[in-house]
């Protein structure tokens, strides 16, 4: 069977929760503390006891190897199977992919999936642990910026990002200025966002006169490091019916991960590297897959790590034409009473990005977006949502969510 197909049975998000995400070193907690909190709240949701969790894949990239042992027993300590997920930035969906493959095949009725992070202050190192450029995992893919713009001192991600998006702008026309209305517009969602990391709203002009970190990337487009936790508790039809779910169920109507083929690197172009090839593969597999396009989506949770990735995004969703990202988010489109909302939660931008939580953030999101209780945020008549999670080295994952 292929990995990504959706198997015999049907796979719902019937509990979801998380923490507030913070900035590290704010807050006296640990990662296992985290997770309970998330994963308390996910079950308190559903309104099931841990004891009728089957398995447990659980997502981190910081912390030590059985990390997700140590974070899953605060919820019990029952003998089930847990698995430490480790996939860059795309961690938390690569957990919740995992727990649908357990439902949907039929080997699990209930399955929760975790994702948790406990970072330091600062920049991202070459690769998730921080490490040496050289050594990174994610070295191939500096190596292909680096022959073409070099390799400046600047923090690594940012660059390899910043590098797209001059390239973006070489070839598209895009401006600072667009690349700045994704970071106004986020900012001014997560305002509404009581578990996002910043809540303030800023003007264009304020983003394009914030410290530039690798131009045209200033502060105020780059997703901070985090601390947080997030959680989904994934159920079949039968447990649905059986334990009266049905008003909290949402469907995962079709699930992806792409990983680098050659198109990731034989272009030379850093939009090709930072994924969006991965991403517009993921995308086309989950649409065969529902039955559902781009557009039948009402709200968007997407992996605006930094604003560019965002517009690449957009391109590799079917949102636009390849190269029309910038117009698009300059129209409106993307933000309420457009054509679809794009991170109603602030996204990584101002809503934070603890790696190993991140895509179980986005799924916690739409979650309460197609159930109609994101308060304030709120989508008008939400039915069908897609989340877009990718991390460097790489991998991409596209779920569809329907109600």
């Amino acid at each position: 069977m292929d990995g990504n197909a959706s198997g015999p049975g049907k796979a719902y998000i019937v509990g979801v929760g998380m923490t507030k995400f913070e900035k590290p070193e704010s807050r006296d907690w640990q990662y296992w503390d985290m997770a309970r909190e998330a994963g308390g709240n996910a079950l308190a949701d559903a309104g099931i006891p841990y004891d009728l969790v089957e398995q447990a894949p659980v997502g981190y990239c910081y912390q030590a190897s059985t990390a997700a042992q140590r974070a899953v027993y605060e919820l019990g300590l029952t003998g089930i199977p847990v698995y430490n997920v480790n996939n860059n930035c795309a961690t938390a969906s690569t957990a919740l992919m995992m727990a649908r493959q357990f439902v949907a095949s039929g080997l699990n009725d209930c399955v929760l999936a975790l994702g948790f992070e406990k970072m330091k202050k600062g920049a991202l190192g070459a690769g998730s642990d921080g490490g040496d450029f050289k050594t990174s995992p994610v070295a191939r893919h500096y190596g292909i910026m680096a022959e073409r713009h070099g390799f400046e001192m600047t923090p690594p991600t940012a660059q390899i990002f910043g590098n797209a998006a001059r390239e973006h702008m070489e070839r598209y026309d895009t401006t600072p200025v667009q690349l700045a209305t994704v970071g106004e517009k986020n900012h001014r969602h997560s305002a509404n966002n009581p578990y996002a990391q910043f809540q303030d709203v800023y003007t264009r002009e304020e983003i394009l006169a914030a410290k530039t970190i690798h131009d045209p990337l200033t502060k105020l487009q780059c997703s901070p490091t985090s601390d947080g936790s997030a959680a989904a508790v994934i159920a079949s039809e039968r447990f649905v019916r059986e334990h009266g779910l049905q008003d909290k169920a949402v469907e995962i109507a079709g699930q992806a991960m792409t990983t680098d083929t050659a198109a990731s690197f034989d272009s030379g172009s850093c939009i090709d590297v930072v994924g969006q090839p991965m991403s517009r593969a993921a995308a086309t597999q989950v649409y065969e897959q529902s039955g559902l396009g781009i557009e039948d989506v009402d709200v968007i949770e997407l992996h605006d790590c930094f604003s560019i990735n965002e517009l690449l995004t957009y391109e590799a969703l079917g949102m636009c034409a390849e190269g029309a990202s910038g117009k698009l988010v300059e129209s409106g489109a993307t933000t309420y009473g457009g054509d679809w909302v794009v991170n109603p939660s602030g996204g990584l931008i101002s809503k934070g990005h603890p790696l190993g939580a991140t895509g179980l953030a986005q799924c916690a999101e739409l979650t309460w977006q197609l159930r109609g209780d994101a308060g304030p945020r709120q989508v008008e008549g939400a039915r069908v949502a897609l989340a877009h999670n990718i991390g460097l080295g790489g991998a991409a994952v596209v779920t569809m969510l329907r109600r």
